[in-house]
């Protein structure tokens, strides 16, 4: 018994010890837990393609703009983050009326980013409020720029001055967001899509078939009209050409007559009486035929031939 209780004695005296010892490694967990909770909410990381917007009980404090680790006041002090690269923003589609009161639908896109955030959070104060606005100001411009235009300069690539009309349409844009001090800068804005409203679609495409068609009419008497020319102008030549060959050889024919002439002429010329007697075979020749009847007297040279008689 009496070791019993000596042992209950002892093992009594033992558990204030190891409690202090637990205790004091829990306190010691909490204090790091709490430091390692400051020191996390103090730090936080800026990175290349944003900017870090540091408040302090809702009021801008300072921006952050180059990458790296920062500090700020913990539960004092909040961060949030700003898009420092360039964003695409995709235009609500709407009407506008041409300059021959036309109505057509455009859908237009625009490359924009954020140039200085801390006039942005002052006069848009978020991304949602900007792009609002910027969509407000080119909606203005490009109705004001495309009013300007007829409708087929601007659906007619051939006539489209498009490209100009997208800078223009950029630059005042911009100069709109610079007065009013929106910070924010529109790279460019183009237009992705013109379609017409339904009510006048209808109209608008039989109008242009009729317009293609007139067009291709007109290519076609054009062509005609080149085609008759070009003929008319072979015709030409080809007469000047068979009438020079004509000339060319009744000279060449009058001439070999001529020395044809001469030839019989030499020839005849030493034996008279046998040309006289050959010019009238070939008389005969014309004049006779198997139905022709010639009556001579019996003393007439031909007859005599005819006989026999060569004396």
């Amino acid at each position: 018994m009496s070791d019993q209780k000596v042992f209950e004695i002892n093992s009594k005296q033992k558990d204030p010890v190891e409690w202090k010892r637990y205790r004091k490694l829990g306190i010691f967990l909490v204090i790091l837990l709490a430091v390692l909770i400051l020191l996390f909410t103090s730090l936080y990381i800026v990175k290349e393609s944003e900017y870090k917007v540091v408040r302090q009980f809702g009021e801008v404090v300072r921006i952050d703009k180059d990458p790296g680790l920062k500090v700020k006041i913990p539960f004092i002090q909040s961060v949030t983050t700003l898009p420092k690269h360039q964003m695409t923003y995709d235009v609500t589609e709407a009407e506008i009326n041409t300059k021959d009161k036309k109505r057509i639908l455009i859908d237009n896109y625009a490359v924009w980013r954020i140039e200085d955030p801390l006039k942005m959070i002052k006069n848009a104060r978020t991304v949602v409020n900007a792009e609002t606005k910027m969509e407000e100001f080119i909606y203005s411009v490009v109705r004001a720029e495309l009013g300007r235009l007829k409708y087929d300069q601007i659906i007619d690539d051939e006539k489209s001055s498009r490209g100009s009309l997208n800078d223009q349409i950029t630059k005042k844009v911009n100069e709109l967001l610079a007065k009013d001090g929106y910070g924010i800068v529109v790279k460019d804005v183009r237009m992705k899509r013109t379609d017409l409203p339904e009510a006048n679609e209808n109209s608008v495409y039989t109008r242009m078939i009729s317009e293609r068609e007139s067009k291709s009419q007109e290519y076609l008497s054009m062509g005609d009209a080149e085609k008759q020319r070009i003929t008319a102008d072979t015709d030409r030549e080809v007469k000047e050409l068979l009438a020079k060959a004509s000339a060319d050889a009744n000279v060449i024919r009058a001439e070999g007559e001529s020395e044809a002439a001469k030839i019989y002429n030499n020839s005849f010329s030493k034996d008279p009486s046998f040309y006289d007697l050959f010019k009238t075979l070939e008389t005969y020749k014309k004049t006779v035929d198997d139905k022709t009847v010639i009556i001579l007297p019996s003393d007439s040279p031909y007859a005599r031939l005819l006989m026999g008689y060569t004396e």
